[in-house]
């Protein structure tokens, strides 16, 4: 078993991290996921240093998760948002799932037989048949609404710098993708929730649901952003280059690469 943390650390790949994180990935196999929001059919430069996270945490002897968000994907996260997205139907939904998977499939091993082979996982299956009252009941009750609101993703969009304030759909994002780090805790033994500096807020909330209802322990990773020279995030809207990223994934072997 690698040092994980060890070796993203030096890369330059880590931003914060849950304490006992890495005391928790020495001790055996650990399954760990990184949620990629579907709204385009392909990955852009902005999802890079999150999905050679789970490279080398397959590398170091994990398992690797890739979440496809088709449930919060129809909502859309805040974190990093001044306005609020377009919102796609279920069929361009599995359409950018597939293309999204072909493409992490250049980085993660995915068909070998081992017991850290690579899972694309979609929350849409998990959350189609959950009804309103029964999210509330099991699963809004748990978390408090001044939690959060003392989350930055919500402060930020609420304290003026969002032309609209912020939808009831969008402030209950957090909830949805902390439901999924529950989900993934009870079906998956998942115990560690990647993705970028930005999700620090929406991780930590799936941590306390995890303590809270599943009487569990999990643990949060984030990484420092990729962003443009205004200094904001690279999202779908921009050009996106991942594709080039892809070509040179063929003459490239990516492992060195932090």
């Amino acid at each position: 078993m690698k040092n994980f943390i060890e070796e993203v650390t030096w890369r330059g790949m880590l931003h914060d991290v849950m304490p006992g994180t890495e005391e928790h990935l020495m001790e055996q196999m650990r399954v760990a996921y990184v949620g990629i929001d579907p709204t385009a059919d392909s990955l852009h430069i902005g999802h890079l240093v999150s999905v050679m996270l789970l490279r080398h945490f397959q590398l170091a002897g994990h398992k690797p998760l890739a979440l496809v968000g088709g449930a919060t994907g129809m909502i859309g996260d805040p974190s990093g948002k001044s306005t609020e997205r377009n919102l796609l139907d279920e069929a361009a939904l599995r359409h950018n799932q597939n293309a999204i998977k072909a493409q992490l499939s250049r980085f993660l091993d995915f068909e070998s037989d081992t017991a850290n082979a690579a899972e694309l996982v979609n929350n849409y299956d998990w959350m189609k048949e959950f009804s309103f009252l029964d999210f509330i009941r099991s699963v809004g009750k748990h978390i408090t609404v001044n939690y959060m609101m003392a989350k930055d993703s919500v402060k930020k969009r609420l304290n003026g710098e969002a032309q609209d304030g912020m939808s009831f759909t969008e402030f209950t994002y957090q909830l949805l993708q902390g439901y999924d780090f529950l989900h993934l805790y009870k079906d998956k033994s998942c115990t560690l929730q990647m993705g970028g500096s930005d999700q620090w807020g929406n991780i930590t909330t799936g941590t306390e649901l995890i303590r809270r209802i599943g009487n569990g322990k999990a643990y949060a990773l984030t990484c420092p952003l990729i962003t443009k020279a205004d200094g904001t995030k690279f999202g779908k809207s921009e050009v996106e280059i991942f594709g080039w990223m892809l070509t040179v994934r063929r003459h490239t072997n990516f492992t060195n690469i932090g």
